[in-house]
């Protein structure tokens, strides 16, 4: 009998240990798996029409820290060599037909689909949204998130996160009146060159433009240690140079 409740007591101790991890944690553990904290990487994106006609982009993208991501465009020949920069809330687009950066903004996109900027040079969720809720269902997790500040790109996100894989399948994006934007959807989880398995796919429609998908697919990440003059208005036109 002894035996019986101390393996219950013990059980116990290792449910709540489990249990443990809160929203807060489990969100920044599924930002981990995502994504190191500072790292490059190569994606392509895709934009679907109804008609089956598709436009794609090769990036090169590379993030340090908290709050800095710069980007630069591989493919179509048209784009090669603009790039794009954020330093927290604030983005910046490169031309180099126009020769100087110029502003842009979160819900805007650089590639004309349905992922926006703030997905395109995407911080780790856990700098943007806080854990409102976490409910737990057979095989998943749910955390509704809700933005820190009005700056934010969406002001809440419904966020299903596997159980096993801690990564999310699903991601529901609101805006502050509660409609719906999109619906991110990850997939094809491997490991991406540095021994973490993550997702190599996130594809997304929105009910604001029936028929149309866009598709983000991540070829390589590795970790990377790169200095803060990186992400600089600057250093925007020599960022193919970190490739050499």
């Amino acid at each position: 009998m002894k035996k019986l409740i101390a393996a219950a007591l013990v059980s116990l101790m290792f449910g709540a240990q489990a249990h443990a991890m809160d929203g807060a944690d489990l969100l920044l553990k599924v930002d981990r798996n995502l994504q190191p904290e500072s790292f490059e990487m190569y994606r392509k994106l895709v934009n679907i029409e109804p008609d089956g006609s598709r436009k794609e982009f090769v990036l090169y993208t590379v993030k340090k820290g908290a709050d800095k991501v710069a980007a630069l465009f591989l493919d179509p020949p048209s784009e090669k060599g603009r790039a794009t920069l954020r330093l927290g809330d604030n983005m910046w687009l490169y031309m180099p037909e126009v020769g100087k950066p110029i502003r842009i903004t979160s819900l805007q996109s650089v590639t004309g689909g349905i992922f926006n900027n703030a997905d395109i040079l995407r911080l780790d969720f856990h700098v943007e949204y806080d854990v409102a809720k976490m409910t737990e269902e057979a095989d998943a997790t749910v955390l509704d998130l809700k933005a820190k500040t009005g700056e934010v790109a969406y002001d809440r996100l419904l966020m299903r996160v596997d159980k096993k894989a801690l990564v999310p399948t699903t991601i529901e994006a609101y805006a502050a009146s509660g409609m719906l934007i999109k619906t991110l959807r990850y997939s094809d989880v491997k490991d991406l060159g540095d021994g973490v398995k993550r997702p190599a796919k996130v594809a997304t429609d929105s009910p604001l433009y029936k028929g149309y998908v866009s598709e983000m697919l991540t070829a390589r990440v590795k970790p990377r240690d790169l200095p803060d003059e990186v992400f600089t208005l600057n250093a925007l036109p020599r960022i193919d140079e970190l490739r050499k």
